[in-house]
């Protein structure tokens, strides 16, 4: 990857990191008493910080700065996404869970795609050598695959 362009690239998935951790928080409020609460509370969010911290420790590393304006880009996409009809007029809808559950998944998969690319340039650059990215992304793996239960079960209920 050209030197030119990983600013870039960090940068994107650092606003689509807010944008994860945001809604990882709206879903996990709307869900609060339920498995699927705790499982984001508890489990999910936390990792889902700590991922965005992580990235934000490699950008300094990298002597790179988050862009505030995709940042507030992003922390504003999120805010206008919740106006999405859900097929209720006030009030969380089934359908809401599932594009909630969706949108992180998908997240994840685009965390665990940076993770994957980083690891393929790692060598070219000392100050990334000594980063897991491996280990990131099998996190990514599991976060992935411990949501899909809960995805799933969504679909069935919304579309049913």
């Amino acid at each position: 990857m050209p030197a030119h362009l990983l600013p870039i690239y960090l940068n994107d998935h650092f606003a689509g990191a807010t944008f994860g951790v945001q809604l990882a928080r709206r879903a996990s409020r709307r869900n609060a008493g339920t498995e699927l609460g705790t499982f984001l509370a508890d489990s999910l969010l936390p990792e889902i910080v700590d991922d965005r911290r992580t990235l934000r420790m490699l950008m300094g590393r990298l002597g790179l700065r988050p862009s505030r304006g995709k940042v507030a880009a992003a922390s504003f996409t999120e805010k206008v996404s919740r106006l999405k009809p859900n097929g209720e007029l006030r009030r969380y809808s089934p359908l809401s869970r599932l594009v909630e559950l969706e949108g992180l998944a998908a997240g994840i998969e685009g965390k665990r795609a940076l993770w994957l690319a980083l690891c393929e340039v790692r060598d070219r650059d000392r100050r990334l050598a000594d980063v897991d990215f491996s280990g990131l992304a099998q996190r990514a793996q599991s976060q992935r695959d411990r949501l899909e239960q809960f995805r799933l079960a969504a679909a069935a209920e919304a579309l049913r």
